[in-house]
């Protein structure tokens, strides 16, 4: 009894495991189980501070590449002001930090605090810029969101060295770097969490109705009021999340680096990723932010001034190489997902085939295929013929 109860649990396990579309969990495996091997890495010392420091970097650009693209790729609506979002976030949640790390320490409780408050104030940015997109759109749109960026930085910019630093920058504190990147990579998968299941929702597809067209989803009932006004809260939200945690990697925070190259270079992770795609969009923030990084770690001294000559020498050939129409064809054969669909749909010969439970040789018949062939199925009167000379002829 035991055992059969063993065997119904696993095979309604199984049957449970087919249902489930694991494509559209590939992301959340492969991130969990890099996070699991650089965790333990960092954990029992075998990792380099530099190495933290690009992975607090890549999660960074994840999650702001990840929340624009539901802004940009799903909604349609062109956003400019990312990087003023984490800038709101990135001061506020700093500012809190240094306020509570005196009497509550620098610890988990500080840290989830500083997050709230960054990502709720940023939120609210989000809804009072969203509010001019229900009637503005394209390049207005950019421009309206272009202008909230540097009026948000030129605030933190001018301000008194009390309240947050003004030019010099605030200083806020610097949570542990064993673990700093951990917690990005955990709210890196938070962040596709919420965003993935929203845009597979109905809630998803009546944002991405709004992209299609406006009109229509409007004759259909669809409240673009509303849907608008979410879509800029949320991605603002965890805009202003990357912005604490970017708080929390450097101990200064100057408002100068939340300026309009900081936004296009997240609107480029996006793009090159593909309009629409959040896998595409996690790895174009890897790619671009490893190459950043590393440009600025290699080019020092005099070598500095070609850092933004090779970074957009490299951009350029990633953008011909994927959209040149000459390479197409060379895109399309050798794109990872096409090689994996021809592996697993190759051709196989059936003659080689033995164990195939469709095949012939084991459907059992009760009539053997020469036996059947050799059947007369004329009606019986129409059977019996008489021979005269060579022409056969019928019996009435």
């Amino acid at each position: 009894m035991k055992e059969e109860r063993i065997s119904q649990k696993t095979g309604g396990f199984l049957r449970a495991a087919k249902k489930v579309r694991w494509k559209h969990y590939v992301n959340y495996i492969v991130i969990a189980v890099l996070l699991i091997v650089f965790s333990t890495s960092s954990l029992t010392g075998g990792m380099r501070s530099s190495s933290q420091y690009l992975l607090e970097k890549i999660a960074i650009s994840m999650i702001l590449a990840v929340s624009l693209s539901m802004l940009v790729g799903f909604l349609g609506e062109l956003s400019l002001g990312h990087a003023g979002f984490m800038c709101v976030g990135a001061y506020l949640g700093g500012k809190t930090a240094a306020i509570l790390s005196a009497s509550l320490g620098n610890g988990f409780l500080t840290f989830l605090i500083a997050l709230l408050a960054g990502g709720i104030s940023a939120a609210i940015c989000g809804i009072i810029v969203g509010l001019p997109a229900l009637r503005l759109k394209g390049d207005y749109l950019a421009i309206v969101t272009l202008a909230f960026g540097e009026i948000a930085k030129s605030i933190f910019m001018n301000s008194s060295n009390e309240t947050f630093g003004g030019a010099l920058g605030l200083e806020t504190p610097r949570y542990d770097r064993k673990s700093l990147f951990i917690l990005a990579f955990l709210l890196v998968l938070l962040t596709l969490a919420v965003i993935q299941n929203m845009i597979r929702s109905r809630h998803g597809r009546a944002i991405t109705a709004i992209r299609d067209s406006e009109i229509a989803a409007r004759a259909t009932g669809i409240n673009v009021t509303r849907y608008k006004l979410i879509v800029f809260a949320m991605s603002a939200f965890f805009a202003g999340i990357a912005g604490v945690l970017y708080s929390y990697s450097n101990q200064t925070l100057q408002s100068s680096k939340f300026g309009f190259n900081y936004s296009i270079e997240i609107l480029v992770m996006v793009v090159l990723g593909g309009m629409g795609s959040i896998n595409g969009s996690l790895i174009a923030a890897t790619l671009i932010t490893y190459l950043n990084v590393k440009l600025a770690t290699i080019l020092t001294g005099n070598l500095a001034i070609l850092q933004n000559l090779i970074y957009a020498t490299v951009l350029i050939l990633i953008v011909i190489f994927s959209n040149a129409p000459a390479l197409s064809g060379f895109r399309e054969k050798y794109a990872p997902m096409n090689l994996w669909r021809r592996k697993r749909t190759a051709k196989v010969d059936p003659a080689l085939r033995r164990d195939d439970a469709k095949s012939w040789s084991r459907i059992p018949t009760k009539i053997k295929m020469d036996e059947l062939l050799s059947i007369d199925t004329r009606p019986e009167e129409h059977r019996a013929v008489r021979l005269e000379g060579d022409k056969p002829e019928r019996r009435d």
